[in-house]
């Protein structure tokens, strides 16, 4: 009986202290960011550690978040959000994840998250696939991973 009360005391603790050092971050769709640009999430890029959360806030209406098929790690995260929906995703695979607005892709609505320092899936978003915009802008979001 002793064993089990410390184990459950070391497994109480440790569950308090990983939910005290995750963070999360805000992530807003917007039809026009501060930087004058149209249709944009902001921030785009994020770098965060395993366990952290985003929260994708539709602060203009008509936009949505998800996970590129193939831009994200293996074992990683899909996720999906409904146009106007505010969600949240805890992400505990590290590597990059591309996510784009879908109807907003073809102007590049798009968005990289890097869990970790080094993502070993980089290629995929180096390699983007899509309209000459939407390479452009993960070419410019992957420039930003460690800086």
């Amino acid at each position: 009986m002793k064993f089990r009360s410390i184990l459950m005391a070391v497994s109480i603790a440790l569950a308090s202290t990983l939910s005290l050092s995750a963070a999360e971050y805000e992530v807003h769709m917007l039809n026009k960011g501060t930087d004058g640009k149209a249709m944009v999430f902001e921030p785009a890029f994020l770098q965060i550690e395993v366990g952290d959360t985003v929260k994708f806030i539709p602060t203009d209406k008509g936009h949505n978040a998800e996970v590129i098929k193939d831009m994200f790690p293996e074992g990683g995260t899909q996720f999906k959000g409904k146009i106007n929906e505010e969600f949240s995703v805890t992400f505990d695979v590290p590597g990059a994840y591309g996510y784009k607005c879908a109807p907003h892709f073809s102007m590049a609505m798009v968005g990289l998250i890097v869990v970790g320092s080094e993502p070993a899936n980089l290629d995929a978003i180096t390699d983007a696939r899509g309209p000459a915009k939407v390479k452009d802008a993960f070419a410019e979001l992957a420039a930003m991973i460690g800086q």
